[in-house]
């Protein structure tokens, strides 16, 4: 078992408060230990044991590596046009999300593969680590089965969402296609993913439906997140915590029932600012959940249509410029509230037997990366104790 000291770290984010100020545990003039895969210790660099290497931060900060805990990025073809449309002010009704099913159902197995595994790079250079992504756009039995298959070979945190939306075959027999999500496509999709998801909306799935293709994921071993109360006030929420999902994802339109519901519960109100950045959309009220004690996690939402964006990052920027978050708050939701919303305890911190999963800043202070937004700096990770 080799072992590498990570020294001269000016300031170190470790997520465990018992190790230093603030829900951070931040420790000054700091270093870790590496066994392996495993963080072995952290601490004061004046303490620091004996180790076979050592390794120089050069007076950078080190983070735990993100957590993006909601993505989509098993698709093809582009949705450039909508964008332009949307922002140019203009109404545009030319399909959204169908428009990708198309592009995907089209696509080769090849070419979904190198979309994910290049994105997957792209998010890894910016720091993250751990990424959850979804089906959803194949909406047929082979196509969301193919979707789960490609992506579980880039990522354990696997969801089956062929509840995105209700296929064009369906349009007319939405009890048909929820039949169809909850029997074969379930069968066939199952044995490739950890979670289900569901995108309990208006113009998708409604409060029955969405417990339906829950509850059916639940039986099959599946564990539940939900699409919940994006686009405007709906069940999800109530849904999320009555079956004990995960997380509860979006979150926009609360009541205080929900928030009162989210802050006792388990359930992770997981938010996702770069959907609203790229529709001009209401900001979730981070604040809010926060203050009622909510358990709030940060993620991209990367996906075509509403959030193409794979920067943590950024999303960290945004939620302390919109969302009303402190520094300090958003790089704790996009590490240790994103592996809360996985329900992972490997991830997501830098203590004693987490992963090595490390992030490396051009910046004395993890609060550059709100302070200096859009400025890349990321300038080097670590994965399971070794330098991507």
């Amino acid at each position: 078992m080799s072992s590498t000291l990570v020294h001269n770290i000016t300031t170190l984010v470790t997520n465990d408060p018992d190790r230093g100020p603030g829900p951070l545990g931040l420790i000054q003039n700091a270093a870790l230990v590496v066994e392996d895969e495993k963080i072995a210790w952290v601490g004061p660099a004046t303490d620091a044991p004996p180790t076979d290497t050592a390794h120089d931060a050069q007076g950078r900060a080190v983070i735990p590596g993100f957590v993006d805990s909601h993505s989509h990025l098993v698709f093809a073809g582009d949705r450039t046009a909508e964008f332009n449309a949307r922002m140019s002010g203009q109404a545009y009704a030319a399909g959204g999300i169908r428009t990708t099913v198309a592009a995907t159902r089209a696509a080769s197995d090849e070419e979904l593969g190198d979309n994910v595994a290049r994105y997957l790079a792209e998010a890894l250079r910016q720091g993250t680590t751990t990424l959850e992504t979804k089906s959803g756009y194949g909406l047929t039995v082979q196509d969301e089965a193919r979707a789960l298959r490609i992506a579980a070979e880039h990522t354990d945190e696997v969801t089956y969402l062929g509840a995105h939306i209700v296929a064009p075959e369906y349009a007319d027999d939405p009890a048909g296609y929820v039949a169809l999500v909850t029997g074969e496509m379930l069968d066939a999709c199952a044995p490739y993913a950890r979670w289900i998801d569901v995108f309990c909306e208006k113009g998708a799935f409604d409060g029955d439906q969405a417990r339906a293709i829950l509850t059916a994921g639940q039986a099959k071993g599946l564990l539940a997140r939900v699409h919940a109360n994006q686009l405007t006030h709906g069940p999800g929420v109530q849904l999320a915590v009555e079956l004990g999902a995960a997380s509860a994802d979006h979150c926009t339109h609360l009541t205080d029932a929900d928030v009162d519901a989210l802050a006792n519960s388990a359930t992770v109100a997981t938010l996702l600012p770069g959907a609203e950045f790229s529709t001009r959309a209401q900001w979730p009220d981070a604040r809010r959940l926060l203050d009622a004690g909510v358990t709030v996690a940060l993620s991209t939402d990367c996906n075509p249509g509403s959030s193409f964006t794979s920067s943590m990052p950024f999303c960290i920027a945004l939620a302390v410029r919109d969302m009303k978050m402190t520094p300090d708050e958003a790089v704790w939701s996009a590490t240790a509230g994103g592996a809360a919303a996985l329900r992972r305890t490997d991830i997501g911190r830098l203590t004693p037997g987490a992963r090595a999963d490390l992030a490396f800043l051009d910046a004395p202070s993890h609060v550059h990366l709100a302070y200096r937004p859009g400025v890349p700096l990321v300038s080097e990770v670590w994965r399971a104790g070794r330098r991507a």
